[in-house]
């Protein structure tokens, strides 16, 4: 028979046992939790680099900073390329236009086959397809550089076609200056990409207002007058929530899109 001192000894073990259990079960949740958020750290900190982290400012001092400048640009989140693109199916020797319906207007695009042959077939590919139509215009910014970035149809600049595109035409805007950039005039149509060379997939950004950039984005095409006001105005009404960076405050939707020849 167990004595009553026996039995106190037994009940103050087993107790002890169970805080033993509990604080490794705590240590191991903390040590979890710890792991869990720097993970999600480094995956933020690298989708942050890869979407388009931009530097708001305007000052002088941020004209010496061209280097870091160079990650102040429209771009994607880098998805991984799982099909290639598609083959050639235009007329290199032509000029096409992209005609973007969208519900603040119409906004028509030419766009020259012989400089930007892939970068043309790609969105006649996808126009053709219907990829564009309902998606929006996910991004503007308007302090540091001046863009509207569309053709995400996920609508949070992380989307893309599952396939890239090589660069092209990078000198058009001519050599960079001392800062390492290049002027985008208004107009300019590019395509956005993951900081990475030969990164393009679907996104691309309309310059409304003269911007410096690396000369690293892939300038295909340049917005009619009509188009270049309707950007324009998008912009005076801002960024949601009053920032500088984010989804216009004005959505903009491309209802259908088209490549037709010019």
């Amino acid at each position: 028979m167990v004595s009553s001192d026996q039995r106190r000894r037994q009940l103050a073990r087993e107790k002890f046992e169970r805080q033993q259990q509990r604080r490794q079960q705590s240590r191991q949740r903390k040590q979890r939790i710890t792991i869990i958020a720097a993970a999600l750290a480094v995956v933020l900190a690298a989708s942050a680099a890869a979407y388009l982290s931009i530097g708001l400012s305007d000052d002088d001092d941020s004209k010496s900073d061209a280097a870091a400048d160079a990650s102040q640009s429209p771009s994607p989140s880098a998805t991984e390329s799982t099909t290639p693109p598609p083959a050639m199916a235009i007329d290199k020797t032509a000029k096409y236009t992209l005609s973007l319906t969208t519900n603040k207007g119409g906004i028509a695009i030419a766009m020259d086959a012989a400089k930007t042959p892939q970068t043309v077939n790609s969105f006649k590919h996808l126009a053709d397809k219907g990829y564009f139509n309902g998606t929006k215009c996910h991004r503007m910014t308007t302090e540091g550089i001046f863009v509207l970035q569309c053709g995400d149809p996920k609508g949070d600049g992380t989307g893309g076609p599952g396939y890239t595109i090589p660069d092209e035409n990078l000198t058009a805007l001519g050599k960079a200056a001392a800062d390492g950039t290049v002027t985008y005039p208004p107009g300019t149509v590019a395509m956005a990409n993951t900081g990475q060379p030969n990164s393009g997939g679907s996104q691309f950004f309309l310059v409304y207002k003269e911007t410096k950039l690396p000369p690293t984005y892939t300038t295909f095409g340049k917005m009619d007058a009509a188009g270049l006001k309707l950007v324009q105005e998008v912009a005076k009404a801002g960024v949601e929530g009053g920032a500088k960076d984010g989804a216009p405050k004005t959505a903009v939707t491309i209802t259908k899109a088209a490549v037709p020849k010019a």
